[in-house]
């Protein structure tokens, strides 16, 4: 299966998939500035489709630009 054919995966996945620790997802989500996610009851999905979206806003072409929030 193709990652395109995944309609959501779970926090350990989308770490994996953006390359932060699941750490570092879960600070994001609490403070806002993380990809957009949905809750399936207790648990926490991302379709792929906003984690490369996410990423995608963060390309920089050099040191001194700032990332948009």
């Amino acid at each position: 299966m193709q990652t395109s054919d995944i309609l959501a995966v779970n926090e350990d996945e989308a770490s994996k998939l953006i390359g932060v620790s699941v750490s570092s997802l879960q600070k994001m989500r609490m403070r806002g500035d993380g990809p957009p996610y949905a809750k399936v009851g207790q648990r926490v999905r991302y379709r792929p489709s906003d984690l490369a979206a996410f990423v995608a806003s963060r390309i920089v072409r050099s040191t001194s630009e700032q990332v948009a929030a």
